[in-house]
């Protein structure tokens, strides 16, 4: 799989809403969003490759929606209890077990050892293309 949003959790949830004729189904958002850092593609339901040294998801908040996409406005950050290298963040509705609703590779895998910091400094939600 690709990294992006999930086809089944957010992508067809929110192309739903746009079904019309009486069709369209709501879309319930979530209360709030957690990174999971993986050690390689997370795959279509998140659960691939999660990482044992950066186990602990962190609450990730965004700022309002301009131009189609909307950017991380905290720093989640972790301090590994092992090694690892880190080479995708997962997007989930819940610290633990949860909906999974997108991935996203990192620009440069992050290798950590026990101790160490591991801080999550930008991740943007994008929909393109737009209508001018």
């Amino acid at each position: 799989m690709a990294t992006g949003l999930s086809t089944t959790n957010l992508a067809n949830a929110w192309l739903a809403t746009m079904r019309g004729g009486g069709n369209g189904t709501n879309f319930t958002a979530p209360a709030a969003l957690y990174a999971q850092a993986h050690t390689a593609d997370p795959g279509a339901s998140g659960t691939t490759a999660v990482s044992t040294g950066v186990a602990t998801r962190q609450a990730m908040a965004f700022g309002a929606p301009a131009s189609g996409s909307m950017s991380l406005t905290t720093t989640p950050s972790w301090t590994a209890t092992g090694s690892d290298t880190v080479t995708h963040v997962g997007v989930w509705s819940a610290t633990s077990a949860g909906t999974f609703y997108a991935s996203a590779a990192l620009t440069t895998p992050r290798t950590v050892a026990s101790g160490d910091t591991l801080t999550l400094s930008t991740f943007t939600f994008s929909l393109a293309p737009l209508a001018a």
